[in-house]
């Protein structure tokens, strides 16, 4: 005992005493059509400059200061390290071959980064193929984040990035004399830039160029361009398919993403998609013959106002599903030698309430997926004679993946998982109707998780829609007991907020919390319309949805506005800082990570032309109007008592740039009059919180999970301030 009271002390000089770090603002005013805006903090934008990077150093440090020193942050590392130790290894990317050759990320319980495996069949010798550990010892600390293997296995291409920054290069193993090949791509991004598509016979690949890789240049992700590559051939040289340049009559924007592929279904074509940040693209096909040719007639497919959601390719079929004109999507079918979407032939009625999500082919037909709410998946078979029927999953499942080789064969692998289960893995066999266990992770109980509910329930928001509500909690629901609350939300890009198996979460109900994940507007919960619900014009409600949520939780008893925590990522940004700069009162703790906080100087970021098809543009003066209600830094007003916040972000971040967040930070600390401390955590080696270590992502957790449960007065995280005891 007599070992406490020093360290508690210690607590309290560290958490209280310490200065936090000021910045001067420099101001600039702009003319936004008919209004003046006023942006006091503009200087932070130069992230270079040395005054700037050195206040963000000093902040981060001081935000380290307080939060290593929370009491119980350790408990949380160490919590989930002995979750995740009672398995003895963890298992995710999985892939199959036409051959049955599986390759995936391992990572062994006691390791830090996963490292690449393969093995031949199911129940085959398992053989470690790569570990990024071993690549170049040049002291930066590389992670694998993508892999593609050739149709026979024979090859597989391993993307590799450093520091957080998700353009990286890629490398080529031969998989069977276990050698790296002598060829470096550089300037790629194939986690999120549309992947690798490979030649079928397995000389080379497909992939996205980005000619820029510097994400604080102005031409970072702009002029992108898809090439082919043939190994053996000098990476450097360029040999373009499809680019804004070269195609000037496909009318491409520069900020767009020509993503071309070879559907594993009929090689005969080349696929292109222009892609970016919008739910439906223009798209083109060409025959493959033409790859090899100077300049490839590309042809139009089906444009953005056909709404495409997915498709399969069968012969020289498409089967497609869209929600033009519909709630819950249609399925469709057509010819892609003379395509024609302006009268589908529709197959797959809209159903009621079900939207339909995705559609895969195998031998034996389609097999098509739904979800209610973006809670309640299910999934059905159509087969050539036109019967479509629901094929009863093995378990409950509050969303589905499914994984198939190609129309060649039966094979068909569903994966499911809830907000309290763990991914179970199944191979379907058509002929019997039965489901097989093959689940290539072990599956492992946590009694400490058995007592762990949910309730699927629906909230009304401020115009009389029901938005869907996804309550985690210990026990029951006790109306008499303020419970500490943290309510998650995103609701941007059509993005559903599907039900996934998150041990942090479990761990906050366990120790007496309530987590509600909020289905709000903006996101594809409900389909296309509940995108469109909050989306420019009615960006609002995506906020309003959100604050409805909390404020049903505190009618009802289960928690109050002293009890209440908010977390955003990304665009989930905008929630809750509209959230906390609309309602300060109706929270006590807010977490915002790498959040889109800034939305009127979007634009002046690399990645912003992309974001004007989900936001708007100052350059429309509704858009700029529309911009302006959902940027949270400019709605920071002083005199007001705002909650305790943290924001995090990443100064190497290719998505969001890390100035928006500081520049939040230091408007909130300069206006904020409450005494909730303000903290700015810039990770200097990180990106957007994407490719991180098992480490990184343990302590990231714990910072946001200790300052909050802090912040919501739990008992066993709360430093002593009595220096007198």
């Amino acid at each position: 005992m007599k070992y406490i009271i020093p360290i508690l002390i210690f607590y309290n000089h560290i958490l209280f005493s310490q200065t936090q770090p000021a910045i001067k603002p420099i101001p600039s005013t702009d003319q936004y059509f008919e209004r003046k805006i006023i942006d006091e903090y503009r200087n932070i934008e130069n992230v270079e400059d040395s005054t700037v990077t050195n206040w963000m150093k000093g902040q981060n440090s001081y935000a380290n200061s307080i939060l290593q020193s929370i009491p119980n942050r350790q408990y949380l590392i160490n919590k989930l390290d002995e979750i995740d130790n009672k398995k003895e290894y963890s298992i995710s990317y999985l892939q199959t071959t036409d051959n049955n050759r599986y390759f995936y990320f391992k990572t062994q319980a006691r390791e830090n980064i996963q490292k690449l495996y393969f093995r031949n069949g199911f129940n085959g010798k398992e053989e470690l193929l790569f570990t990024s550990a071993d690549y170049k010892k040049n002291n930066k600390e590389y992670v694998i984040n993508y892999i593609k293997p050739n149709d026979d296995g024979s090859k597989v291409v391993i993307a590799l990035t450093e520091g957080g920054k998700e353009i990286g290069e890629m490398i080529i193993i031969d998989v069977d004399k276990k050698i790296i090949l002598p060829y470096t791509i550089t300037h790629c991004w194939p986690s999120d830039g549309g992947g690798v598509s490979w030649l079928p016979d397995g000389s080379g690949f497909i992939y996205l160029h980005y000619p820029i890789i510097d994400n604080k240049s102005d031409l970072f992700l702009k002029n992108m361009t898809a090439v082919v590559y043939k190994i053996g051939d000098d990476p450097e040289k360029i040999h373009s398919i499809l680019s804004k340049k070269e195609y000037p009559e496909l009318n491409l924007k520069e900020e767009d993403f020509p993503i071309v592929s070879i559907h594993k279904n009929n090689s005969n074509y080349l696929i292109a998609k222009i892609g970016g940040a919008a739910n439906f693209s223009d798209t083109y096909y060409a025959n493959f013959s033409e790859l090899n040719s100077k300049h490839i007639n590309w042809k139009p497919l089906y444009k953005k106002e056909d709404k495409i959601v997915d498709y399969a390719l069968v012969k020289d079929d498409l089967y497609y599903i869209s929600a033009k004109g519909t709630k819950n999507n249609f399925v469709a079918r057509t010819s892609l030698k003379t395509p024609n979407f302006s009268q589908p032939e529709i197959i797959i009625k809209e159903m009621k309430y079900e939207v339909i999500g995705t559609v895969y082919s195998t031998k034996d037909g389609l097999f098509i997926t739904t979800t209610k709410n973006g809670v309640e998946a299910k999934m059905y078979s159509y087969n050539s004679q036109g019967t479509f029927r629901e094929i009863k999953l093995p378990i409950s499942a509050g969303n589905i993946n499914l994984a198939t080789k190609s129309n060649n064969y039966s094979d068909i692998w569903v994966t499911c998982s809830g907000w309290n289960s763990p991914n179970r893995r199944y191979k379907y066999n058509i002929s019997e109707n039965k489901f097989i266990p093959e689940n290539i992770n072990p599956v492992i109980e946590f009694p400490e998780f058995k007592d762990i509910k949910v309730l699927e329930t629906s909230v009304k928001s401020h115009d009389g829609k029901d938005i869907p509500l996804s309550i985690i909690y210990n026990k029951e629901l006790n109306s008499k007991e303020k419970r500490p609350l943290l309510v998650l939300g995103y609701g941007a890009y059509g993005i559903s907020y599907n039900p996934f198996y998150a041990p942090i979460a479990l761990l906050w109900a366990v120790k007496g919390g309530i987590v509600a994940y909020t289905h709000v507007r903006g996101g594809g919960d409900k389909g296309e319309e509940w995108h469109l619900g909050g989306y420019k014009k009615t960006k609002s409600n995506s906020w309003k949805d959100f604050i409805s949520c909390i404020e049903d939780m505190h009618k009802e008893g289960y928690s109050s506005p002293d009890k209440t925590a908010i977390w955003g990522i990304s665009a989930g940004g905008i929630v809750v800082g509209r959230t906390m700069t609309e309602r300060p009162d109706l929270i006590k703790a807010v977490i915002v990570a790498a959040g889109t906080l800034n939305t009127i100087r979007m634009e002046a970021s690399p990645n912003g032309a992309n974001s004007v098809k989900e936001f708007g543009t100052v350059k429309n003066k509704d858009e700029f109007e529309y911009l302006y209600e959902m940027d949270s830094y400019q709605h920071i007003k002083k005199g007001i008592k705002y909650p305790a916040t943290l924001i995090t972000t990443g100064y190497n971040d290719p998505r969001v740039p890390v100035w928006m967040s500081a520049k939040f930070a230091a408007k909130l600390m300069a206006d904020n009059t409450s005494k909730n401390p303000i903290l700015l955590k810039v990770d200097f080696d990180g990106g957007h919180g994407i490719d991180k270590t098992k480490k990184k992502s343990y302590e990231d957790i714990a910072d946001i999970f200790a300052f909050a449960l802090w912040q919501l007065g739990h008992p066993e995280y709360q430093p002593e301030r009595n220096e007198t005891k």
